[in-house]
């Protein structure tokens, strides 16, 4: 029996996660993303925190989320603050942590309601 109702029907959610992959709604996921809890971009060619440039934030800033959470691999890795200045300007919150602890929170974050994009870059 159901006690509570699931306010995470029909939106985006991160289902599990391991070495080399994101699942969102089941299916697994080997390359990095964008996620919103309405969108899926799994064209974002991010490879690495190191080759982050101007293209990948124009994409992140496209999705006009006030909170971005850029999940940065393996380990928590910070890109270079002239690479954010895009987000920082439009007044847009960026928290950077580890893909696993991006992925946390992201459904956290999610879950409450909030709109909030995360930035997944899959090693």
């Amino acid at each position: 029996m159901k006690l509570h109702a699931s306010v995470t029907a029909g939106l985006m959610t991160i289902t599990a996660y391991d070495a080399g992959y994101v699942a969102v709604n089941g299916r697994k996921l080997t390359r990095s993303f964008l996620l919103t809890p309405r969108s899926l971009n799994e064209e974002w060619p991010a490879s690495s925190i190191e080759t982050l440039g101007p293209e990948h934030i124009a994409a992140i800033a496209a999705l006009e989320s006030p909170i971005v959470l850029l999940g940065t691999g393996a380990r928590q890795r910070f890109p270079s603050a002239a690479v954010l200045r895009p987000l920082i300007e439009r007044r847009v919150g960026v928290e950077i942590m580890d893909t696993h602890a991006a992925c946390r929170t992201y459904n956290i974050l999610m879950a409450e309601g909030r709109d909030v994009a995360a930035a997944l870059i899959i090693e």
